[in-house]
């Protein structure tokens, strides 16, 4: 999918490279090869909401030089803390930057006296840590050595939300809503006061695989799949008749054929919101995070993946988004499975032509 692209104001001009996909790569494998990042060439290719690759098929890697400032030394204790200077552009959120620069969240919010919601705004300049000077790793966690768990204890003020509380502890919003059992719209009020679950605390794991259709997937993506499957088995979904008549009202609602919505729902998920895939793709419409970010900036607002009606909405405005520039249904539907720019340049693949028959089987059931 596709997602603003942004520059920093000290980096020199971005290059990139082509890569042929050969068997065995993974997005972020390639990411690790080329030392840029998983959502820089999810970007760049505009790859479908699971980041699903073929072999033969031909990438743009971008230049490490555009996702992320070099370190000049390979010795992380001896290494002067650096940062970069970048000027935020329309769509660009914390979180995005911090997976940009190799970065994380609360070090840019601390570097720049970000309040509690971690809002930025078109124009401003913002100082980014390197990770030599973020005081953080990767998020890879050791399964010999774990450390207790700790929770913090959190008095809501106004303005708050469960995302930014997330942002600013670096925990997650599955984790949060699970540890104070919040429902699906992950509503909280002003006084309330919650446990905050560090990333130690977490983790779950067992629940989601991390395989599928014959790809294994890193082990960070598959530890965010198993926290969200954990917190939507925590707080409960509708049945799968209510999930199918939510699609319908939504894709009324937006403008959307609710046979195609309703078709594209069934052929990802039978309508069943627990859905949780080894590459994170969330929910009834089964959509990735980058996703459904990108669908947040299309509808103005952030939507919560884990909330029925918001994972909707995601799914319905990309629905929207593809069928108005696919220009016909089945291309359409092709680009919400194998990536819109991917069917542009490489045609539809095997798997992909056989989901878009499903699709349109299905959509003369709903119709």
């Amino acid at each position: 999918m596709a997602l603003v692209a942004a520059t920093v104001a000290s980096a020199t001009s971005a290059q990139a490279r082509d890569h042929v996909v050969e068997p065995g790569d993974t997005v972020s494998h390639l990411a690790l090869r080329y030392g840029t990042t998983t959502a820089a060439i999810i970007r760049a290719n505009h790859l479908n909401a699971r980041a699903l690759i073929r072999v033969g098929e031909r990438l743009t890697i971008p230049d490490a030089g555009a996702t992320a400032a070099p370190s000049t030394t390979s010795t992380p204790s001896a290494s002067k803390p650096t940062t970069a200077s970048y000027t935020v552009k329309a769509g660009d959120t914390v979180s995005h930057l911090a997976t940009k620069y190799g970065t994380t969240v609360s070090a840019i919010v601390a570097a720049n006296g970000l309040d509690s919601r971690a809002m930025i705004r078109i124009g401003q300049t913002l100082r980014i840590p390197t990770a030599s000077t973020a005081a953080a790793t990767p998020a890879a966690p050791s399964t010999t050595s774990a450390p207790k768990p700790t929770t913090a204890s959190y008095t809501v003020k106004a303005g708050d939300t469960v995302s930014h509380l997330a942002t600013k502890y670096g925990t997650t919003v599955s984790a949060i809503v699970a540890a104070n059992g919040l429902d699906s719209r992950a509503m909280i009020r002003i006084g309330q006061t919650l446990r905050i679950p560090t990333a130690s605390t977490a983790v779950t794991s067992g629940l989601v695989g991390d395989t599928f259709a014959g790809r294994t997937y890193p082990a960070a993506t598959v530890a965010s799949a198993n926290q969200n499957k954990a917190a939507l088995l925590e707080i409960g979904v509708p049945s799968k008749a209510e999930m199918q008549a939510l699609v319908a009202a939504t894709a009324r609602e937006l403008g959307v054929d609710p046979a195609l919505a309703q078709a594209v729902a069934y052929q990802e998920s039978g309508f069943n919101h627990a859905s949780v895939s080894p590459a994170n793709a969330i929910g009834c419409m089964q959509v990735i995070p980058s996703s459904g970010e990108w669908a947040s900036q299309l509808v103005g607002r952030d939507l919560n993946l884990l909330d029925p009606k918001d994972n909707v909405v995601a799914g319905v405005v990309i629905l929207r988004q593809l069928t108005a520039t696919a220009g016909d249904t089945s291309t359409a539907i092709a680009g919400y499975y194998q990536g819109l720019a991917s069917v542009r340049r490489n045609g539809m693949f095997a798997d992909t032509r056989r989901y878009v028959a499903n699709v349109r089987t299905l959509m003369s059931r709903f119709a």
